[in-house]
């Protein structure tokens, strides 16, 4: 055996989705980030192509960040459509931590990959972020939806005609209780097909 599957199993099984208004004011480390990131880089990634483009909001970086958010969700919401809830998410989330990372991808220049492969590509990235959030005991939160993810986020992140944004990651050390898990009985989801 080259690991312990133990200790993966366990990582894997303690992952939580804890969103930014549960986390402290601890502020996360920038080496604690780049370890982050850099796990996240060695994600599966088919011809090789690491399509994922990360840009990490810090400090200032997150007010600039929530004042984006903000005129773009009142820019893309109707009137009559328009929750405050959701406007108050898109604004004071980025405020709520310390680190959020918008998650770019850039496609193969060679359009040899299909775009759902590069998108998958960076969801593999995204579980890898998860779960060294979860082995460093910090909170996680993947946010999509179409501010986070339409032309107006791919211009403001600067990542080019051809360039997506997956969403946005939130990450910090939680003010609350680690929340518990529950996940359906093995045999619910799976069947083996023999000879």
């Amino acid at each position: 055996m080259r690991h312990s599957v133990s200790d993966i199993t366990a990582i894997i099984r303690d992952r939580r989705t804890i969103q930014p208004k549960d986390y402290s004011q601890r502020e996360v480390q920038r080496d604690v980030i780049d370890t982050v990131l850099g796990n996240a880089i060695w994600a599966p990634t088919h011809g090789m192509t690491q399509p994922w483009r990360f840009t990490v909001f810090t400090g200032k970086g997150r007010e600039k960040l929530s004042a984006f958010l903000g005129s773009e969700y009142m820019r893309h919401t109707p009137p009559e459509k328009f929750m405050q809830r959701k406007y108050d998410n898109h604004v004071q989330r980025p405020l709520q931590g310390s680190v959020v990372v918008a998650l770019g991808m850039a496609r193969d220049p060679k359009g040899k990959i299909p775009l759902h492969e590069e998108q998958y590509a960076v969801a593999c990235a995204v579980q890898n972020m998860h779960l060294t959030c979860a082995a460093y005991g910090l909170g996680a939160f993947w946010s999509t939806g179409a501010v986070l993810t339409g032309e107006a986020m791919r211009d403001f992140l600067e990542l080019g005609p051809d360039g997506h944004c997956l969403g946005l990651f939130y990450m910090g050390y939680p003010a609350v209780e680690w929340p518990k898990g529950y996940r359906k009985p093995l045999p619910d989801l799976v069947r083996y097909l023999g000879e």
